[in-house]
Formats: C-alpha cells, structure tokens, sequence
C-alpha cells in the first residue's frame, strides 16, 4: 500500500491517487463471487433504469463481509488528514472524528443510518454517467474504488473516468486503467485548486467509460455517498463486470472504497 503521505501529493496535483495493491488475487475472486449471493444485499439498483449509465449495483446488508470492514477501518484513518487538510483550505467546517466508529455514530445521529458499501457490475457495453456524490448532510470527501478484473485480459475499456471544472478554463480529464486488486482515492464532490484569491473548490465528476470487451463479469467495490431510493433491478445476461464500492458510515453519509473482481469487470464500494 501507497504510503499516504504520497497519495496527498497525488491528490493534490491531480484529484486522484493510486493506493497500490489492497487486495489478493483470491480476495478479488471471494468479493466478486459475493454479488449472485442476493442475502448479502439490501437493494439492488438498475443504472439505466435511472438514467445512471448502464449496469447495476447492490448495496451490502449489515453485517458486512470481514474484507469490506476492515478495508473501511484500515483506510479511514489514512484518508482522514487529507480530509482535513482540504478542509482546512476551503475554509470549511471539518467534522471527521478520530475513528470511523465515532463518524458512524455522528452519521446515526444525523439520520443517517442505510449502510452505503455497494458491488457494482458492468457487462460488455455498459458504463457509468459522469457524476457527483451529492447526497446527504454528513458527507466524507473522499472515496476509494478497488479494481476486481484483470484489465487486457478479462476486459477491455471500462477505465475510471475524472473530470475536473478549473476555474475560468477548459475542463480536465484524468483517466485511470485499475489493475486488479489495487485501489484508487477519489474526491467525492470537489478539491481544493490555487486560485487568484487563495482557495476554490474545483468540481470533478467521476464515472466509467464503455466497456468494449469482456470475458466475463466485471465488478468493483466502492464507497458512496449515494442514498437508497432506487428500485429493483432487471436481470442480466451473458458476461459481466463487477465493482465494488462503499461509504465509511450509514445513509448517504460518506465514501471511501470501490473495487472490482476478475471476469468481465465488477467493482467494489463502500
């Protein structure tokens, strides 16, 4: 794993940071098996249903799986000076407590109690809209998404997508091609750029581009800031890809990890 202090630099100059690998080949393998295991999910969301690209995704049910807890515990805490730092900047309020125990409690209090980790799939031809996590009074500004697919082999494009609205200039992109079982940190809405009068938040989008290829399923993990007002989702045919991702509280509070699974691409949040 990246050394922290070097995903700041990252971040800093370009919104984004690679963690370096965060799982094993087998470990992508058990959390990208875990999506046809419905149980272990509270909702399952259809993206095109909802204008959201095209896919689908399922938020974990409590309790989580052991890889997803301790992902969120061990990266919190390493995530949470940078949240600092930036907040600092903007002259905003910085709420993070010391512990992500501490933070789910503020969270709970807020109202804020749907668990947010989420299992992404995508088949060939599908992607993600670019967009911002918005949602929610209680927000961490940073995610994290985990690569679950071996990229050239198991699929083609569905690169991580950025993109960044710099003050009185063109927009910039930034695109990240995820190897399995790495990680890459994110801002959830927006990041601290200089300006002529100190500090702006520069907006920056995210999304998926189209997958062109793919052998089987592709998946992720991540975190979100997303809350569950979507419906059910329709069935999907032939191969796929997953990921997961996932908030570091409850509701639409925070975000901080994704990831995706071999075969097709599936992604990870939380």
């Amino acid at each position: 794993m990246m050394n922290p202090e070097a995903w700041a630099q990252e971040m800093d100059a370009y919104g984004c940071a690679p963690t370096g690998p965060l799982l094993t080949e087998a470990q992508c393998r058990e959390i990208a098996g875990l999506y046809d295991e419905v149980a272990r999910f509270r909702s399952t969301v259809d993206m095109e249903r909802y204008r959201f690209g095209r896919g689908q995704y399922r938020y974990f049910a409590q309790p989580f799986p052991d890889l997803v807890q301790e992902l969120r515990s061990t990266l919190y805490p390493r995530l949470l000076p940078i949240a600092r730092d930036w907040a600092a900047r903007l002259g905003k309020p910085a709420p993070w407590p010391d512990s992500l125990e501490e933070w789910l409690e503020m969270c709970h209090a807020a109202g804020q109690t749907k668990p947010t980790p989420i299992l992404l799939r995508y088949r060939e031809g599908d992607w993600n809209a670019l967009h911002r996590d918005l949602y929610g009074d209680l927000v961490f500004p940073l995610q994290v998404v985990i690569g679950l697919d071996r990229p050239g082999d198991d699929y083609d494009g569905g690169e991580f997508l950025l993109v960044e609205q710099r003050p009185r200039a063109q927009s910039r992109g930034t695109v990240t091609l995820l190897r399995q079982g790495h990680g890459l940190v994110f801002t959830t809405r927006d990041r601290p750029v200089r300006s002529a009068r100190g500090w702006s938040a520069a907006p920056v989008r995210h999304g998926v581009s189209t997958v062109r290829r793919a052998c089987g399923t592709r998946s992720a993990w991540s975190s979100t800031t997303r809350p569950d007002h979507h419906g059910q989702a329709g069935s999907f045919r032939s191969s796929d890809r997953r990921l997961m991702r996932g908030g570091c509280g409850s509701g639409a509070e925070d975000a901080i990890l994704r990831a995706k699974p071999s075969r097709g691409r599936r992604c990870r949040s939380w």
